[in-house]
């Protein structure tokens, strides 16, 4: 994958969360703590995760994940919340700042490589990325297929709410939500994305 195949990245947050993220920016699991938030994570993903440390970084904790697209398995076994969530649109110029590290599958999996950004693109193969799904008749094949499509970019500490570029949601509801917490940014309905 090359660097111009990056049009934009995603994170999945619920819309609940998303007047402190205007005023805070995007901030890590450890940051986060600290504000009163809704999460997303599963207990036993985070239970993992907590234990990773970045080659040659910090605690994975410490840094703030996005997707490359969020249709993926995450959003899909949230598909039911589809009304509560949106996706933020995150600039990608992120992939250029300072210690950023990309990951060609989710970052708890222990068969999961870690590479600096920008570089660590052209280890991603963009059709598996951004793969409509990541089904298939051969397990093996499903595996590697499901781990591209939760391959990770991990920017330390926070990204400034001037890097947010608009959102997705995926009904009239969810735009009302979101607008009443005070996005102003561009929202779009983008029930697809949502497993809608």
């Amino acid at each position: 994958m090359n660097r111009e195949d990056v049009p934009e990245l995603h994170y999945i947050t619920p819309i609940a969360n998303v007047a402190s993220i205007l005023e805070y920016g995007l901030l890590s699991h450890n940051r986060s703590k600290k504000l009163q938030h809704e999460s997303l994570a599963m207990p036993e993903i985070q239970a993992t995760r907590t234990k990773k440390v970045v080659p040659r970084g910090r605690p994975l904790h410490d840094y703030v994940n996005l997707y490359f697209h969020a249709r993926n398995p995450m959003l899909y076994k949230r598909q039911a919340e589809h009304q509560t969530l949106c996706v933020l649109r995150i600039s990608a110029t992120v992939l250029d700042l300072p210690n950023v590290a990309i990951t060609d599958g989710n970052a708890a999996s222990q068969y999961t490589a870690f590479r600096p950004s920008p570089d660590g693109l052209q280890y991603l193969n963009r059709q598996d990325v951004y793969a409509e799904w990541w089904t298939d008749s051969d397990p093996i094949v499903q595996w590697r297929k499901k781990s591209a499509k939760c391959a990770e970019v991990l920017v330390p500490d926070c990204i400034a709410p001037n890097n947010i570029l608009g959102a997705y949601v995926s009904c009239e509801q969810a735009k009302a939500a979101l607008a009443k917490v005070g996005f102003g940014l561009p929202i779009a309905i983008d029930a697809h994305l949502f497993f809608q």
